[in-house]
């Protein structure tokens, strides 16, 4: 795998290579978890789920140990019918709106076409767009794809990050003025969390490849792996729509009062009521002009099994079933460390200390206590990764390259107020910390020191 860097070695960022972030394919099989350690796991998942404080609509995991499945469970309904009877459950094919994970996987479908030569990292991305991206604050800095990649580019969401087909970026910050903009900092120089930079990214994507971005990332990234979902849940097939998770709150729309023994209320994919809709005026959309349209910033449907495969493919340096999906030397780029926070925290907007480190599209988390973003509590869990949350869904797609382990969380609803619940030992809800900290002790670190 080395030898197959040669050469590309001067794309690595900081001088990271593959051999610094994994041990190599094949280190390590990870056997079956004992039926009793799979009971005391699956009691423990159940047990955070149904408690009634703070109960969850669903919830699908997936543990990988030494580069292997150990572990993979569902736990309540993928959609709540009018009567117990009519519930469905969640399975290993349900498909999740998995919120902000979905940058990631954007991310990968990206450094293909980095590798193809189609675009540049550090190029104006004004040259891909067709117009000019600039700050108005500072206008001599441009914009570029590692800027938006790291959240420094100094946009901002306060002006929105999504809109219909009948309307194109160009227009959208012609119009926008200061709410799409840092005014104090210049871009690659502060890191702000920004949903509206993915929207740019997948813009750029289908301006270089000519190809729609659900339909791009579905030649990118998930047909050549052969797994199910998408960014345009109006394209899947009827399975997958039935697959499809509803997401739900226990939260009354209008005056969003939570009420965790109250009824559950769902947000969106609620397919069994309305089926999924392309966007309206989807068939005038020009190719290019406004990605935002498939959300490559939250839109993903993608069940804990699919996430597990391209996780998968990530420890296995790029390779799946002999098909080298992402080259090793875009794989170190990507989780390169671009941005890290200053010890006097004046080069970001941490949010009480979760976002500290940041790669190409990926979030790192390094387990120091203390320092709020810890994964797993009391492990030494070094990890890169993503979170996500949006309409009740909490999502995670953690991996750690050197030990080859990595979690996948998917959670399909919230029954309590996340911010009546807070973390213990981070800046997650308490409910993500119990999971990843059940899922890692009793799948990966293979302790019966369950939480």
């Amino acid at each position: 795998m080395i030898n197959k860097m040669t050469g590309l070695l001067g794309l690595l960022l900081l001088g990271t290579t593959w051999s610094t972030l994994a041990a190599p394919p094949g280190s390590g099989a990870a056997p079956a978890l004992p039926p009793a350690q799979q009971r005391a796991l699956d009691a423990a998942l159940s047990a955070i789920v149904d408690d009634p404080a703070h109960p969850l609509a669903s919830l699908s995991v997936l543990a990988i140990r030494h580069g292997k499945v150990s572990y993979e469970q569902q736990f309540g309904y993928r959609h709540l019918g009018a009567t117990p009877d009519s519930n469905l459950p969640a399975t290993p094919a349900t498909l999740f709106r998995i919120a902000s994970v979905s940058k990631m996987m954007t991310t990968l479908g990206l450094m293909r076409l980095v590798e193809q030569g189609k675009l540049s990292l550090d190029q104006d991305v004004s040259i891909y767009l067709g117009f000019s991206l600039r700050n108005p604050h500072f206008p001599q800095q441009s914009v570029t794809l590692r800027s938006l990649l790291s959240h420094t580019s100094s946009l901002r969401d306060a002006g929105g990050y999504a809109w219909g087909p009948e309307r194109s970026l160009r227009d959208v910050f012609t119009a926008g003025g200061d709410l799409m903009w840092d005014t104090t900092a210049a871009p690659g120089r502060y890191f702000t969390y920004s949903n509206l930079n993915w929207g740019v990214i997948g813009t750029v994507m289908e301006q270089v490849t000519g190809e729609r971005f659900d339909l791009l990332m579905r030649r990118l990234l998930l047909d050549p792996m052969d797994v199910p979902g998408g960014y345009n849940p109006a394209a899947f097939p009827a399975q997958d729509v039935a697959n499809t998770a509803t997401l739900y709150r226990k939260r009354t729309v209008d005056t969003e009062v939570w009420q965790p023994h109250g009824p559950w209320i769902a947000q969106v994919d609620d397919f069994s009521a309305r089926p999924p809709a392309a966007p309206p005026g989807l068939e005038r959309y020009v190719i290019g002009s406004n990605a935002t349209v498939f959300s490559p910033t939250g839109g993903l449907r993608i069940s804990a099994a699919g996430l597990g495969k391209i996780m998968q493919m990530l420890l296995d340096g790029g390779r799946y079933q002999g098909q080298q999906i992402v080259q090793p030397a875009s794989i170190a780029l990507m989780f390169g460390r671009q941005w890290q926070l200053a010890p006097a925290g004046g080069n970001g907007d941490s949010e009480r200390g979760l976002y500290r480190a940041w790669g190409l599209g990926n979030q790192q988390f390094d387990a120091v206590a203390g320092q709020g973003n810890g994964l797993a509590d009391g492990a030494s869990f070094d990890a890169v990764g993503h979170l996500g949350d949006a309409y009740g869904l909490v999502s995670a797609f953690v991996l750690d390259f050197k030990n080859r382990n990595g979690m996948v969380m998917l959670v399909g609803g919230t029954g309590s107020d996340p911010g009546q619940y807070p973390g213990a030992y981070s800046a997650m809800g308490r409910s993500e910390e119990l999971i990843l900290t059940a899922l890692y002790r009793g799948a990966i670190a293979n302790s019966h020191a369950l939480p």
